[in-house]
């Protein structure tokens, strides 16, 4: 009797012991179910950032190309990093004492397959009548006619655009404080349009723009 009652125990023994493993075994199962599953969620998400972040480079030029044109020293089209400015361009291209740099946004970015033309001096100049240039191109102009003495006229007229004082009082009439005051109206309004506007300027009634008008030019 005793020994059945044991044989009776081992085999309780037996079966909750097949029991708790196979719940061991299922629990092991679903846990490595989740932990895949988790894996392919963060392995997905990581693809598609990747995806995305390919494709966002994709759009982005790896260079920019332009062609820098006009009062340079070296025109041509030029390849420049992304993100870079005018002023990176016309430094590559070399800007002369003629370049009329203030005409341009040096500080603008620069757009791929454009074109940057630099105007000299003169050109600008000859835009075309009633033409207002910033104070800070206008005195560019007067410093580059001080130093160079180039007044752009033509059979020996005086520019009263580009002259500078020592070229100006060089007409009838015409003092230091009067051509100041000439070259003072054009840098706050701009070139002379016609020589009859120099009439403008304080002081050169019509008696002294009669004196003057055969020996001056605007271009």
């Amino acid at each position: 009797m005793l020994q059945m009652e044991k044989r009776h125990q081992v085999v309780i023994l037996i079966i909750a012991a097949v029991i708790l493993f196979g719940a061991g075994y299922k629990y092991a199962k679903v846990k490595q179910a989740g932990s895949t599953a988790g894996d392919a969620v963060v392995s997905g998400q990581q693809d598609g950032k990747a995806s995305l972040a390919e494709e966002e480079s994709a759009k982005e030029p790896r260079e920019i190309v332009v062609h820098v044109a006009g009062e340079v020293k070296k025109p041509g089209v030029y390849h420049l990093p992304p993100g870079s400015r005018v002023i990176d361009a016309i430094d590559l291209a070399g800007s002369t004492e003629d370049s009329a740099l203030d005409s341009l946004n040096l500080a603008a970015p620069l757009e791929d397959g454009k074109q940057i033309t630099v105007l000299s001096i003169k050109e600008l100049r000859q835009q075309g009548p009633g033409r207002t240039l910033s104070p800070t191109a206008t005195q560019s102009f007067n410093a580059a006619a001080n130093v160079t003495g180039y007044t752009g006229g033509s059979g020996g007229l005086i520019n009263i655009n580009l002259a500078g004082p020592a070229q100006l009082e060089e007409l009838p009439g015409i003092g230091p404080s009067l051509a100041q005051r000439i070259i003072d109206y054009r840098t706050q309004n701009g070139p002379f349009a016609a020589v009859e506007d120099i009439k403008n300027v304080s002081g050169i009634g019509e008696k002294r723009f009669e004196q003057i008008k055969s020996r001056i030019c605007v271009n």
